[in-house]
C-alpha cells in the first residue's frame, strides 16, 4: 500500500502544470470556406469543395447544420454534417438562412421563404420535413421543444403600418389554422414604439421571459431598433430600450432574470454604445456600466455577477471618410462590486471582439487587418493564448448539457 501511495505521488508530481480535469473545448468554425472542428488541440477539416456559412450544433452535438452558399450570396442550401458517420447530407433540398435546433432533441426547424418547417427523423438522423405554418417572419422554439413563438410582419395599410402579431404554434400544427394560437399583438406607434417585424427571440434561463428585437423599416433599423421582453404566457410586454440589430448584443444572465444589452442609437460604432443591464420585470431598473468616453461593442456573461465586454475609446472626432476601426480590448465588469478592469492585451493594430464564455474559459476573436484568430484564457486571471489560427467565421462552441 505504501508503494502505491508513493507511485501515485510521483505521477501527480510529473503531470504538467495547468492540466485540468475539465473536458476539452470543442468548437466548429469556418476556414477557407470549409467547416472545421477542433477539440482540445486536435483540429480536423470536415468538408471540401463547399462554401460553408453559419454552422450550428445540434442538441447533443452529434450534428452540425450549416449553409452551403456562394461568394455572391445567391445560394443558401441547408446541409447537416454527421459527426458519427463523418459525412454531410441534405435533410431535404432546402434554401434557407434561418434554422434552429430543438432545445431537447436533434430536430431542426427552418424558415424557407416564409414557410416554417420541421425535419422528420429517419434512422436516427434528421431527414425529410413537415410543414408547420405559413407567413412566418421570425421564430424560435419554446424551451419545452414542443412549440414555437412565431412573428409575422405587419401589413402596410393606407393609414400606415399595422400591429406586429406573435403566435404560439405547436410543432405538429401542419398548417392547421385552428392550431395557430395568437400569443401577443404588439401595437406599434411612431415614434415611441415603431416596428414592422420581430426577430432574434431569446429565452431567459428559467423560461419565464423572452427577449426580442422589434425591427422598424430598413433604413430606420440601421440606426435604431427596440429591445422588448414578453412573459412566457404572453401577458406582460415591455419595451426595454434602443439598440442596433445585432442578436449577440443582448444576453440573459446565467441564473437571474437580468438582461444585458448594448444600448444606443446610430449605425456607426464611434460613440453612444453603452453596456446596460435591466432587471425583470421592472425594466425601469436599468443601469449603464460603460464609462464616459468609451463604447462597448460586444458582451457575454462570465458569471451571475460579472460581464465581459469588448471596449474601445470613443471617436467623436470622426465625421466623414472611411469608417474608423475601433480598437477594442476585453474588460470585466463586476456588477455587484461596481468595479471594472481590462483583461485582454491586444498589441498595436490588433483588436479583441466577440467574447464567448465556455465553462470557466473566456474566448474571443483577435483581429489584425483581415487575419482573425481565436484566443482563450482560463478564468479572469489566466494567461491568454492563441487556440485557433486563421478563421473566417465562428467559433461555435459545443456547450455541455447541464
Amino acid at each position: 500500500m505504501r508503494l502505491r501511495i508513493l507511485l501515485y505521488g510521483v505521477l501527480v508530481f510529473l503531470l504538467p502544470m495547468g492540466v485540468s480535469a475539465e473536458t476539452p473545448m470543442t468548437a466548429a468554425f469556418v476556414r477557407d470556406h470549409q467547416l472545421w472542428i477542433k477539440t482540445g488541440e486536435q483540429e480536423v477539416q470536415v468538408t471540401k469543395g463547399r462554401y460553408v456559412q453559419s454552422p450550428k450544433w445540434s442538441y447533443d452535438g452529434r450534428f452540425i447544420a450549416y449553409i452551403n452558399g456562394d461568394e455572391h450570396g445567391e445560394k443558401s442550401d441547408l446541409f447537416i454534417y454527421d459527426t458519427k458517420e463523418k459525412e454531410s447530407f441534405q435533410p431535404y433540398q432546402i434554401e434557407t438562412s434561418d434554422y434552429k435546433w430543438s432545445p431537447i432533441k436533434n430536430q431542426l426547424a427552418y424558415n424557407s421563404h416564409g414557410v416554417l418547417n420541421v425535419t422528420k427523423m429517419k434512422d436516427g438522423r434528421p431527414k425529410g420535413f413537415e410543414n408547420v405554418a405559413l407567413g412566418v417572419s421570425g421564430f424560435e422554439w419554446f424551451p419545452n421543444g414542443r412549440e414555437f413563438i412565431v412573428s409575422s410582419q405587419s401589413s402596410l395599410r393606407p393609414t400606415g403600418w399595422g400591429p406586429v402579431p406573435l403566435y404560439k404554434i405547436p410543432m405538429n400544427a401542419n398548417l392547421d389554422k385552428n392550431k395557430m394560437e395568437s400569443f401577443y399583438t404588439i401595437k406599434t406607434r411612431e415614434p415611441d414604439l415603431f416596428g414592422i417585424d420581430a426577430d432574434f427571440f431569446k429565452w431567459s434561463h428559467d423560461g419565464k421571459w423572452v427577449a426580442f428585437i422589434l425591427v422598424p423599416t430598413a433604413s430606420w433599423s440601421m440606426d435604431s431598433n427596440t429591445l422588448c421582453v414578453l412573459s412566457n404566457e404572453g401577458k406582460h410586454f415591455q419595451s426595454v430600450g434602443n439598440m442596433l440589430g445585432f442578436k449577440d448584443w443582448m444576453k440573459w444572465a446565467p441564473s437571474a432574470n437580468q438582461l444585458a444589452y448594448i444600448s444606443g442609437e446610430g449605425r456607426f460604432f464611434v460613440e453612444n454604445k453603452k453596456t446596460t443591464i435591466a432587471d425583470m420585470p421592472a425594466v425601469i431598473q436599468q443601469k449603464q456600466y460603460t464609462p464616459e468616453g468609451y463604447v462597448d461593442l460586444d458582451l457575454d456573461w462570465y458569471s451571475p455577477e460579472k460581464v465581459i465586454v469588448a471596449r474601445s475609446k470613443e471617436n467623436k472626432e470622426w465625421d466623414e471618410g472611411p469608417i474608423p476601426t475601433m480598437f477594442t480590448a476585453l474588460y470585466a465588469i463586476d456588477i455587484k462590486a461596481d468595479e471594472q478592469r481590462q483583461i485582454s492585451n491586444p498589441k498595436k493594430n490588433e483588436f479583441d471582439r466577440q467574447p464567448q464564455v465556455v465553462g470557466t474559459n473566456i474566448t474571443w476573436l483577435r483581429q489584425n487587418g483581415k487575419k482573425i484568430d481565436v484566443w482563450v484564457k482560463h478564468g479572469l486571471d489566466g494567461k491568454e493564448y492563441k487556440w485557433i489560427e486563421n478563421i473566417e467565421e465562428g467559433p461555435i462552441f459545443l456547450k455541455p448539457k447541464e
